[in-house]
This record gives structure tokens, sequence and C-alpha cells, in this order.
């Protein structure tokens, strides 16, 4: 038995992704179903298992149509899916009322419900938040009772407020296979029973790394799974150091070639280091590099001389300051030392150019 598992497609989430991706980024996660839904039907899959947070708030009605009429244009596959704690079933919920196609299987409740496909000798279980938050561990009742050859658990969870577990309290519940959801990240290393696919594609600055979904079989109790990359954009974290000699157009420069290094198609943060001129100021909010760099972090320091300046300014209040600093032995002891030093001498100096 072929499967396909996938969670948290965010489906209606508006992410930043910078100022040449943000407004057609939403329509892209849309795509990026569609393409897994293909790859469905031309290697015939059997099952896609959807493992909580298809939308990223409750769905409206149009987008359920929409959703609906792309699973069921799959002429083999069966899709079962489960609410997660971004589009829980409230009492108002179009989920509750909506008829979906005879391939798709909902398992809507809050209690734990289980469908059977006897040409697959397959089972899959799984249940629905009904409320934004559960707090509540691994229960008992959620144990697997056998009744087909496989036997799959779709569970969405794994913080403090969202199903707390370990993964050895999931591998004691006794399914073949359990396809969690809720945790961005994919389980990169883990094959087997019990992996967290990820979301299929990157909806927030800090979702760094590959994104994608996870192909699996089960055959005679065996399962074999793989992660497949399939994001458009993946989000990166950059470094830039930064010296005395960089200008802010220096700067640009640096940064639009990071972004040709790095691929134009990814989404960024960068993030300024070192020491730079102190004549020198990098306006990180109006950085236009293009393309999609959502954030730039100025954490650099300028390069004082504070010997020199010390000694220019022995009779004034600069001069009073950086000597504290520098009789305390603080000047290069501890960064909170050093942050302080910093940051007063650039103050005292800004209140002199007003």
């Amino acid at each position: 038995m072929r499967f396909i598992h996938t969670a948290d497609l965010h489906l209606g989430v508006r992410p930043d992704a910078g100022p040449e991706y943000t407004k057609s980024r939403p329509e892209e996660i849309w795509d990026s179903l569609r393409d897994l839904i293909d790859r469905c039907e031309d290697e015939q899959v059997d099952l896609l298992l959807i493992a909580g947070d298809l939308f990223h708030r409750q769905p409206l009605l149009r987008e359920l149509k929409e959703l609906n009429a792309m699973f069921g244009e799959l002429s083999h596959t069966k899709v079962v899916f489960t609410a997660g704690n971004h589009d829980y079933v409230k009492p108002n919920s179009m989920y509750r009322s909506f008829r979906w196609a005879g391939n798709v299987v909902p398992l809507l409740e809050g209690r734990l419900m289980k469908v059977e496909f006897p040409e697959l000798r397959t089972a899959v279980s799984g249940f629905s938040y009904q409320e934004r938050e559960l707090q509540t561990g691994i229960r008992v009742e959620w144990r697997c009772v056998r009744s087909m050859e496989n036997e799959i658990l779709l569970l969405h969870g794994g913080d403090a407020n969202h199903i707390s577990f370990k993964r050895s309290e999931v591998d004691l519940l006794g399914y073949d296979y359990t396809a969690l959801g809720h945790i961005h990240k994919p389980d990169l290393e883990l094959t087997g029973k019990c992996r967290y696919s990820g979301s299929l594609e990157p909806t927030d600055l800090n979702d760094t790394g590959a994104h994608g979904y996870v192909s699996g079989t089960i055959e005679h109790g065996m399962v074999e799974t793989e992660f497949v990359p399939a994001a458009r954009r993946e989000y990166l974290h950059l470094e830039i150091p930064v010296d005395q000699e960089m200008t802010g157009r220096m700067l640009l420069e640096t940064l639009r070639e990071k972004i040709q290094e790095n691929g134009v198609e990814n989404m960024y943060r960068f993030t300024l280091t070192g020491f730079r001129d102190p004549d020198i100021r990098f306006d990180a909010a109006h950085i236009d590099a293009g393309g999609g760099v959502v954030d730039v972090r100025d954490l650099t320091r300028p390069a004082y001389d504070f010997e020199k300046l010390c000694q220019t300014n022995r009779q004034n209040l600069l001069g009073r300051f950086i000597q504290s600093f520098l009789e305390g032995g603080q000047n290069g002891q501890d960064e909170v030392g050093q942050m302080a030093l910093y940051e007063g001498v650039q103050a005292i100096l800004e209140t002199r150019r007003e």
C-alpha cells in the first residue's frame, strides 16, 4: 500500500515573502497542493494523508469547493484528513455541513474515528481539534484496535498546548505508521513508523530548511518512508559580516550577490554583524535589495577609538563616561559592558549633533 503523508498546508495564509513574492505567495501554496495531487494521480498512490491544519484558519465555503474539486479529480487515491489547531472544528464551521467527494474521508470528530479501506487492507484512525488548544497527553483510548492488516494514525500536536507527547509514547499505541502534524520542520533523518512530514511549504520566516512531504509504503507490517522536498521557495537566514570599509552602497551590492548565489527564488533574513565606520549608518528598515528580502537586522557596532575619544574629550561628559568604563576594566571584558559602552557613546555623540 502506497501513501503520501503531508500536514500543515495552511491554505489561506498570507506570509511575508519579500516585495516580489508576498502578493503571489498564498496562491503558490495552493499550487503546491495541486502539484502533490497531480503526483498522487500520476503514480496512482493509494492514500493521501493530511495530519491537520489543512487551512490556516476557518475555511470558507468557496475554498472547500475548490479543494473538493481538486480531490475529486483523483481516479484512484483516497484522501483522509483531520483538522488541527488552526482550522479546528467550531460549532458553526463549514467543515460540519460540507459534502465531500466520494474519495474524501474527513475525520472531524473530537473522539478517535476510524475508516477502513478493505481493498487496501488498511484502516486510518484520527480525530480533529474542536478548539484552538488541546492540553493533554497521549490517551489510552487512542490505542490501536486492529481490524486491518495495516493500521495508520493521524496525530496533530507535539508541544505543551497541543497534545504533548514523546515519540516512544506514540509507538506504544501500536499503529504501523503514525502521520504527525503541527511541527513545521520535517524529520529529515528519521524513517519508519512515526514521523513529521513538516509543512508542505514554509509559511513563516522561521520555517527554514527543506519542506515537502513523506512518501511511504506498507507491506506485511513493514513500513518504509522517505522525505521528498517539494517547496517552491525556502526561507534562508544569512549573516553578513561588515567592516570599516563597507559603505551603504557596498552593502547593497553584497546583499544582491548573496541572493544570486543562494537562489533568487528564495526568501531572506539578513543579519549584519561586525564593526562599521562610526560615520556610516545602515538604515536596515529601508534597504531595498529586491526579490525576497523579508528582513534585514543591523547588529553592527561603530568602530570607535575609545582611547582617542577619551583623550580629546577629557573635560566633558563623553570623556568622563568612557573613562569610567576604561578604569573599571569593562571595555572588552564582557558583552553587557561592551554594549553599554557602545550605546552610551553613540547616544552622547548623537545628542551633540542635535
